[in-house]
């Protein structure tokens, strides 16, 4: 299983090539469905023990009723297989119908890796007041 984890944002260092990941979170909120989520999400997964070119997906799913509400298809190099390889995707906006548990799975040539829940929760507006 490949660790992922849901962020705001990643951030690479120039030079040592290290990240920092900047508002991990496993759950947003709305008072109103369907919502757009227009903050933007960064997915992060840690590979290891693979080397060379893979067709990769991720996919947003909506658990509930397993439909795909969202992704992206890319194709990723690996050069070793020895060293720990970091994937980083933004997603720009997330569109999201109702309430729930949402969930990102990673796929490299059809083969399932990983994946992080994201709780969707409507928040009631007597909540807030």
């Amino acid at each position: 299983m490949v660790p992922m984890l849901v962020c705001d944002q990643a951030i690479r260092e120039v030079g040592t090539n290290k990240v920092t990941l900047v508002g991990i979170f496993e759950g947003i909120s709305s008072s109103v469905f369907p919502f757009d989520w227009v903050r933007g999400v960064t997915v992060y997964a840690r590979l290891t023990d693979a080397q060379g070119v893979y067709d990769m997906r991720i996919e947003l799913v909506r658990l509930e009723d397993e439909q795909a509400v969202g992704g992206e298809d890319f194709q990723e190099t690996l050069e070793d297989r020895m060293r720990v390889q970091e994937i980083i995707m933004a997603f720009g906006r997330l569109r999201f119908e109702r309430p729930g548990k949402y969930e990102f799975r990673l796929f490299a040539n059809d083969g399932y890796l990983g994946g992080a829940v994201l709780d969707v929760v409507h928040l009631d507006a007597q909540e807030g007041r």
